[in-house]
């Protein structure tokens, strides 16, 4: 028979339990929250910064439709890429049908990777109209291979884990070259991002005022590459951490079913 004192002695190992499963996901919604909030301080950043310095947008390739590239490349290739990775770590997914969450994902991949493309275009057809060379700097060089490697990633994606003649032989080979070439792709379109800011400021503060003298466009752009490292460093914190990942999405467990297969689960 059991005495009050070992009941409060349940009691109390029941709270600390409650309290060590708490933790982490505080943490996480912390994390998860902050990233929410640095990722609209960057669309909002970069959409002022061309609306407000570079004179707006339009689509008739002058200097105002190459306005389009930054936003789109910002939002598109970091953001919505950002918030498209970290989905699946979300605790209020766990032990849910999986199969809205991974139409999500894939939704927003699709419309980041749509949105990149979108703004590659702007600036060739910017370039081409202006007779500017394509491709010539380290800029391009990291911009065009990351777009070029997320399309992959999205096709590979697609076809290894969403459709249902994946094997699941394939999937697990495909597991691990997917989650380390997602946090990949992020960490070279902020490098892209940060190398074309930088490149944008040089060619606009090429006279005076001079670049040196931080003017206050220029501090606006600093400070838009400060909130896309930091962003990317809170996303590859919530991707890099093994307590937040999905039960059923470790690495130990192989045993998930493609897309098509779910819908009669």
């Amino acid at each position: 028979m059991m005495t009050a004192h070992d009941v409060c002695g349940h009691t109390h190992a029941a709270c600390r339990s409650d309290s060590s499963r708490m933790r982490p996901t505080v943490s996480f919604y912390t994390c998860f929250v902050l990233s929410l909030c640095l990722g609209l301080a960057c669309v909002v950043c970069v959409s002022v910064w061309n609306s407000h310095w570079r004179g707006g947008f339009a689509w008739d390739s002058s200097s105002l439709q190459f306005n389009w590239h930054p936003v789109l490349m910002v939002t598109g290739l970091v953001v919505l890429y950002g918030i498209g990775a970290v989905l699946y770590r979300v605790p209020l997914t766990w032990g849910q049908n999986k199969l809205p969450w991974k139409i999500l994902h894939a939704a927003l991949m699709l419309i980041s990777l749509v949105l990149s493309i979108i703004g590659l275009c702007a600036v060739f057809d910017f370039h081409n109209a202006k007779n500017i060379p394509n491709l010539y700097s380290l800029h391009s060089w990291i911009g065009i291979a990351v777009t070029a490697l997320f399309a992959i990633q999205w096709v590979v994606g697609m076809a290894g884990f969403l459709l249902p003649w994946s094997p699941t032989s394939l999937r697990v080979l495909l597991k691990p070259i997917h989650v380390w070439m997602g946090g990949s792709i992020l960490t070279l379109s902020i490098a892209a991002c940060i190398s074309g800011i930088n490149e944008k400021l040089f060619f606009v503060f090429s006279k005076n005022p001079p670049y040196s003298k931080l003017p206050p466009e220029a501090v606006l752009a600093n400070m838009l590459g400060v909130l896309i490292v930091a962003f990317g460093m809170v996303v590859l914190k919530i991707l890099s951490t093994h307590e937040w990942q999905r039960p059923d999405s470790r690495p130990e467990d192989i045993n998930y079913t493609p897309i098509l297969q779910e819908e009669n689960e």
